[in-house]
């Protein structure tokens, strides 16, 4: 099976000025494209050349997971956001925010300062057990929730490359202005609303 690259739900300059049309062009057009043609190429008669994309990063290690997880990780990364965002979080999301976090503002600080505090690169994580408690957590390099028996459902991209551009070393600045682009529909959709 080949992995191609998905088009974007909108173009790449309508996430201004929270992530820039030059950001996107390097980060998902070239990053995301080399992960996707190193995956093409490490599964290539391999055991992995017919498996869906979470089952390779759930059964593989080293370089095959690497770029596995990274494809999958930016693509989570990129159609989570819209145009604007979508408000806050609703329904049982909102309502499992706050009881295990006090508040929206509360979890989004949190959130933040998981992504602001990871040393060296990765992502910050809100993912969901079978029963719906939600879990942040930092992950190194490529790692993925899914690797854990977790349900990813918001991720923050913390490596350089993703805000640099825009933002030089302010990260943190950077985690506080995401945000803004969020489409809390699309979570909740992935939380099972």
């Amino acid at each position: 099976m080949k992995f191609t690259r998905p088009r974007l739900p909108y173009a790449n300059s309508d996430l201004e000025p929270v992530i820039s049309a030059t950001t996107v062009d390097y980060h998902y057009g070239k990053h995301e494209q080399a992960y996707i043609d190193n995956l093409n190429r490490l599964i290539e008669g391999s055991e992995f050349d017919d498996m869906p994309l979470e089952e390779i990063i759930r059964k593989s290690d080293g370089p095959l997971y690497n770029n596995a997880s990274q494809a999958w990780n930016h693509i989570f990364y990129f159609f989570q956001f819209a145009v604007g965002g979508a408000g806050e979080p609703s329904g049982k999301l909102a309502g499992q925010i706050i009881d295990q976090f006090g508040s929206i503002e509360d979890f989004k600080q949190k959130f933040e300062q998981a992504g602001a505090s990871l040393f060296g690169s990765g992502w910050v994580w809100l993912s969901a057990d079978a029963e719906g408690k939600l879990y942040i957590t930092q992950g190194r390099n490529a790692e993925n929730p899914m690797s854990s028996g977790l349900r990813p459902i918001l991720v923050f991209d913390v490596w350089e490359h993703a805000y640099y551009l825009d933002y030089q070393n302010r990260r943190a600045e950077h985690l506080s202005k995401l945000w803004d682009i969020v489409d809390w529909d699309i979570i909740s959709i992935r939380y099972g609303e």
